[in-house]
């Protein structure tokens, strides 16, 4: 019998936006929830458990960024919100209260699939992990247990810093880390420009591990928000 399709959940008051939201999921998700405040929005969310949430951050009731803290509060599901352009400040300050990801809008459809499709894949293999321990991504080779690192087979010397910062972006794979998330994961006790310091080991990294440093495949920068590691998956 073939697996039951998850359930998505868009909080969003505006009609169109949730019926474009919808259309654009159900045809290969199945069940997508419409809330149209944040109140109904968390309701939703404690009792049907959906397998990711669209939210919008222009709730009538309360600020999206609240209703993101407090399902945050008490379930891991992949939040993605929609955000206004050219809002650098907002996306970090949003990946930090714990959404997952962002798309500005207007939106394109295709996009929002993509991004759906990347956050249930990697739910489900978090699900089924197995305890590999080895990460991969264009001719890189991670081992996590041996904390090794190799490029076409050679070995590659990270530092102790380095190695910690690839570590923390290539095991949250496909999730953009805001500069916050990173500086306080990375270095134990955090000092000096953090955007700066992550600038200079990340560059490092790159030309250790990257065919072409200037224009990198594995270590994305997404400007004034953070980096992202792209497994290729």
């Amino acid at each position: 019998m073939a697996a039951p399709l998850p359930t998505m959940l868009v909080i969003d008051d505006e009609p169109q936006i949730r019926r474009v939201v919808r259309h654009a999921l159900e045809a290969e998700h199945g069940r997508v929830l419409e809330a149209a405040s944040g109140r109904e929005g968390l309701d939703l969310a404690a009792a049907e458990r959906p397998a990711l949430i669209v939210l919008d951050l222009g709730l009538p009731d309360m600020p999206g960024a609240e209703v993101c803290r407090d399902i945050r509060g008490w379930s891991a599901v992949p939040i993605v919100v929609f955000l206004t352009e050219n809002a650098d400040t907002e996306k970090a300050a949003l990946l930090d209260l714990g959404a997952d990801d962002y798309v500005t809008k207007p939106f394109s459809t295709i996009e929002l699939q993509a991004r759906v499709r990347s956050h249930l894949r990697r739910t489900a293999l978090s699900a089924t992990d197995t305890g590999d321990t080895r990460l991969e991504a264009d001719g890189i080779v991670i081992d996590l247990a041996r904390r090794s690192v190799s490029r076409d087979g050679a070995a590659v010397h990270l530092t102790p810093l380095e190695w910690e910062l690839l570590r923390v972006l290539a095991t949250n794979a496909g999730r953009t880390m805001t500069h916050a998330q990173l500086y306080n994961r990375v270095w134990d006790r955090p000092h000096g420009d953090a955007q700066q310091n992550l600038r200079v080991h990340v560059a490092s990294v790159r030309r250790k591990l990257e065919r072409d440093p200037v224009q990198p495949r594995i270590i994305i920068t997404e400007p004034g928000v953070g980096y992202r590691f792209e497994s290729g998956r």
